[in-house]
């Protein structure tokens, strides 16, 4: 069988379809490392779309990240180096040296997935303070409401 384009960008065929193939890529490629345990589970990657993100403990992330592009590249997959980030959660904040086809990833100090904020500490103080900035936001969109000639009662339940 002959294919010539894939799905359209856009196309809601084109997350499930990822999903399928990243699962059966990485489940089988991913096997074996490290020991990344979240609730007593080993949880080696995290996919929604066509995001992936790779979840490991420093001394095996590289091999992970070459066995991830090897497998790929043997399905017609490629890395895009410019669009990969690599974050190190940590107290002690420094650079982690990834290399991918002899081109090092960018380090980030934050990143944002799934509409969540991740940073260097660990910690969400900036993402409930963005999330509090938002809803001040919305809030004062309303104020009309709120300040107009409604009736007092009516205010109160809004």
């Amino acid at each position: 069988m002959k294919f010539g384009t894939g799905v359209k960008q856009g196309c809601c065929l084109s997350p499930i379809l990822f999903n399928l193939y990243s699962e059966c890529l990485t489940k089988r490629d991913m096997e074996g490392f490290g020991d990344f345990k979240i609730g007593g589970q080993i949880i080696h990657t995290v996919k929604y779309a066509d995001e992936l993100v790779l979840l490991a403990k420093e001394k095996v992330l590289q091999d992970m990240t070459d066995k991830l592009n090897e497998t790929g590249g043997c399905y017609g997959m490629e890395m895009i180096v410019g669009k990969i980030k690599v974050m190190r959660i940590s107290k002690q904040p420094f650079q982690v040296k990834i290399v991918i086809d002899q081109k090092q990833l960018e380090n980030v100090e934050s990143f944002k997935y799934l509409g969540s904020i991740s940073t260097i500490d660990g910690r969400f103080t900036y993402e409930i303070k963005r999330r509090f900035a938002m809803a001040k936001a919305a809030l004062s969109m309303k104020r009309d409401s709120f300040t107009s000639t409604l009736d007092l009662e009516l205010r109160k339940k809004l």
